[in-house]
């Protein structure tokens, strides 16, 4: 094991949080200003039926740090009406210039059933939501009548100077390759292997993106007595069985060269996920940026 106060190689990547709707709405007041404080350089909410809202709980978080940009992974398009979206994403972005990022997908199917929004296609719906909210956030006045999206001449009053980037989730060989197509940037579902990382880099390779396009992963990660054994417990509660690349548990050293594993298969952004039961969240996330960081990004 590499010792923990000697850096490993430097690697190209951002680092940030996820804020997990596993948790009550309340702790975000706290974690948002302790990620920035911890120096890292991203934290991401979610929008999980029916949980919590990725657009509140983003606003909050960018109104309570200065620096660290606030992404959301992701907004299922079938609960929404992309003008909706628009302005609510628009608002965000000049309110909080240059600090929003997000993404968008397809959502769980059976979530989207119970709430009565299942798509008979949901392919085509999320590029159809996708190409009119991108429209909207250039500023453009959108008529189109699709299979689900339907606007006449609808444009924003106060669209962004600068658009965020668009990311879109997937897991799925359909949903990555749409997303590779139509993205700013490809969003994994949590708790993916490092075979799946790399499967997802090769498809945005085959759609002409670089090895610098944004692909962000996540990482269950945990420190401390009983980490190991706290991580192997959290990934089953995400539907998957622990495999490298899903989780690390351990000192400083230890979490670098998973994240680092990461980036070898592709990935370019890592979201560290706590576990459900972490019995210090401040803590974990000043771990995270101060120790764990520099021997990954050298900073």
């Amino acid at each position: 094991m590499v010792p923990m106060t000697e850096p490993l190689p430097s690697v190209p990547v951002t680092l940030g949080v996820a804020y997990v709707p596993t948790l009550p709405p309340e702790r975000l007041r706290e974690l948002a200003p302790a990620v920035e404080e911890a120096g890292l350089d991203e934290l991401w909410v979610w929008e999980d039926c029916f949980k919590q809202s990725g657009v509140a709980s983003a606003g909050a978080a960018l109104a309570w740090t200065t620096r660290i940009t606030v992404a959301i992974g992701l907004l299922p398009v079938p609960l929404r009406n992309v003008a909706l979206t628009a302005m609510e994403v628009a608002t965000l972005t000049r309110l909080f210039p240059g600090r929003l990022l997000m993404g968008v997908g397809h959502g769980v199917q059976e979530w989207m059933e119970q709430a009565g929004v299942r798509a008979a296609s949901p392919l085509t719906l999320l590029r159809e939501q996708t190409d009119a909210l991108r429209r909207l956030l250039a500023g453009e006045t959108v008529t189109t009548a699709g299979r689900y999206t339907t606007l006449t001449d609808v444009a924003l009053d106060w669209p962004p100077a600068s658009p965020p980037p668009l990311m879109l989730g997937g897991t799925g060989p359909r949903s990555l390759a749409l997303a590779a197509e139509l993205g700013d940037g490809l969003l994994l579902a949590n708790c993916r292997t490092l075979e799946e990382v790399a499967q997802a880099r090769q498809v945005l390779t085959e759609h002409g993106r670089d090895a610098g396009h944004v692909l962000a992963g996540a990482l269950v990660v945990a420190t401390g007595p009983g980490a190991e054994q706290r991580v192997a417990e959290e990934i089953p509660h995400w539907g998957r069985q622990p495999q490298p690349g899903m989780g690390a548990a351990g000192d400083a050293a230890t979490i670098a060269a998973a994240v680092r594993e990461l980036v070898d298969a592709g990935a370019t952004s890592v979201c560290f996920q706590p576990t459900r039961d972490e019995p210090d969240l401040l803590g974990l996330v000043r771990f995270l940026g101060q120790e764990v960081a520099p021997l990954v990004t050298g900073r």
